[in-house]
């Protein structure tokens, strides 16, 4: 897939660019040569903004291809740096909406399990077993219509898959996520599930930034 990058732009200065990815693109490049988000960011600055000097662009974390929302891009080496910390010490808050047609006992609450990678999914328990961590969101859950159900999460670790998973686990699997258990359809290469809140510290000026995307309102 690729896009126009300045048209997904939610923040840019000379140290930091915030994209919102769609549904479908990977972050960074694959062995299989796929169109990449990283490689369009470092194309864009090598157009835009670089003017002959260095392009550097890099990202300070991911999302699955099949989810949408907010990425954060370093322009600089050392900004790479103060915003790789700022992820390690859970000084950034983040925040997803995701849909699914089943509700969980609790309408608000906090989910905490016991999370490992198994090849290419992810596995929860409730206890902890050799080779877990621990795997933690607290959500609220508001209907919005017959068997379609937002949630409203905060992530407070960011294990593979977790949100997919976790949600799975408690039998309300995201929709279009056929990987855990989903027999709707969303939408091509998209599960309903999207990064929609992201509350970080600029690296250089030390203000707090709170970058949001319109989530979901219906399906």
């Amino acid at each position: 897939m690729l896009i126009n990058v300045s048209n997904h732009i939610l923040f840019e200065d000379e140290y930091v660019l915030v994209i919102n990815k769609p549904h479908g693109l990977m972050v960074e490049p694959d062995r299989n040569g796929h169109h990449n988000l990283l490689h369009q960011v470092q194309g864009y600055i090598r157009n835009n903004v670089a003017k002959g000097n260095e392009v550097y662009a890099q990202h300070i974390h991911r999302l699955d291809r099949p989810v949408s929302g907010i990425v954060l891009f370093a322009k600089q080496r050392s900004v790479l740096k103060n915003l790789s910390e700022q992820f390690a010490e859970r000084r950034v808050k983040k925040f997803y909406q995701a849909l699914t047609s089943n509700t969980p006992a609790q309408a608000q609450g906090t989910l905490d399990h016991w999370h490992r990678k198994e090849k290419k999914k992810a596995a929860i328990y409730e206890e902890a077993i050799p080779y877990t961590e621990q795997a933690n969101l607290a959500y609220k859950v508001t209907a919005l219509e017959e068997n379609r159900f937002l949630w409203d999460i905060a992530l407070h670790t960011g294990k593979f898959h977790q949100i997919r998973a976790q949600l799975a686990h408690v039998h309300c699997p995201v929709i279009g996520d056929e990987l855990y258990g989903s027999s709707i359809a969303y939408q091509p290469n998209a599960i309903a599930l999207t990064a929609s809140k992201l509350v970080f510290f600029h690296p250089v000026q030390h203000h707090e930034i709170v970058i949001e995307v319109k989530g979901f309102s219906k399906i």
